[in-house]
């Protein structure tokens, strides 16, 4: 897929050194076509690493996306340089007039604070509001989906007693495949990294949702609204094969109690480097999202999103 980025986001490198067609922004200003615009809220530390892993997982499609990417104007970053953020994100307020055929809002590491307790609270949920009515269909992940869970619709998460974290098995919910599963295995597996869970009853009780995959030991992996609009995804299916193997050897450096990740080493060795095995599905998940929610879905003229009813069958 060509994905247009700027022409110097240090993803970019990554991402041709893997022979993804990435397309400059002074090319695609030369093609025809009216390519599909998708705006990602990274809230995580990290941005450079979690743009990459991203843009990654949106890859494989031969539809031309354009991506825009925001951070929130209340808080500071701390792990990412103010020149990077300067040079390659915008603020909301700087694309807020903007209509969006997708929008990713990611995870972020701050799931044990009460909702209304993070910095950047009130600043997201101005962006959650405001895609009701200037994007298509809106992508949420870990953190974020729970976020929005609670924010269209109440759903609370509890506190695990211990991490959820390494590689699940999951099953999808419906024998045969909602759009968003299509191509799936019967089992695939899915990354989790959490301290907090979402509970199956409480979802069920909102004849608005409905849960399409889940896992008998990380619980509810996907939620979503009666039309696509709002997907709710609890795991990580964008991360690296040694993201997991980061985070063990992070937490336990700062002394922090932390079980090696399930399912993720051979012989749950950490000294024997961990086995890629979710990666076929992460980029189906991602690419049936493109093709069925966004692409297939949205107006051609994009901002008659406005006048489009939301979460509706």
């Amino acid at each position: 897929m060509p994905i247009r980025i700027a022409n110097n986001l240090p993803a970019r490198a990554t991402l041709e050194q893997e022979r993804i067609f990435v397309m400059e922004e002074t090319r695609a200003l030369t093609q025809d076509i009216r390519p599909i615009k998708i705006v990602i809220l990274n809230l995580m530390p990290n941005k450079v690493v979690t743009e990459t892993q991203i843009l990654r997982a949106l890859s494989n499609t031969p539809i031309q996306i354009d991506i825009d990417l925001i951070h929130t104007a209340s808080h500071k970053s701390q792990h990412t340089a103010e020149e990077h953020l300067t040079k390659f994100y915008e603020t909301f307020d700087q694309v807020k007039d903007n209509f969006y055929d997708g929008m990713i809002i990611t995870g972020a590491p701050v799931e044990l604070l009460d909702y209304e307790d993070v910095d950047y609270w009130p600043e997201l949920c101005e962006i959650m509001e405001w895609s009701k009515s200037h994007v298509y269909s809106t992508l949420h992940i870990c953190w974020g989906a729970m976020a929005g869970l609670y924010y269209h619709y109440g759903i609370p998460k509890y506190t695990l007693p211990k991490k959820c974290f390494g590689i699940f098995e999951h099953k999808m919910i419906y024998r045969n495949p909602v759009k968003l599963f299509r191509g799936f295995d019967d089992v695939f597996y899915v990354p989790h990294s959490r301290h907090t869970e979402l509970h199956k009853e409480d979802i069920e009780k909102n004849s608005k949702l409905r849960i399409l995959s889940e896992s008998d030991e990380s619980g509810v992996y996907c939620v979503s609204d009666l039309k696509g609009r709002q997907i709710f995804i609890t795991g990580h299916s964008e991360y690296d094969v040694n993201t997991l193997d980061s985070e063990y050897k992070r937490d336990l450096g700062l002394g922090l109690p932390i079980d090696i990740p399930v399912n993720y080493y051979p012989d749950d060795d950490p000294s024997k480097p961990a086995v890629l095995k979710w990666r076929s599905s992460a980029t189906l998940l991602f690419t049936n999202w493109l093709n069925y929610y966004v692409y297939q879905e949205t107006p051609f003229e994009i901002s008659a999103i406005a006048g489009m009813k939301h979460g509706e069958e």
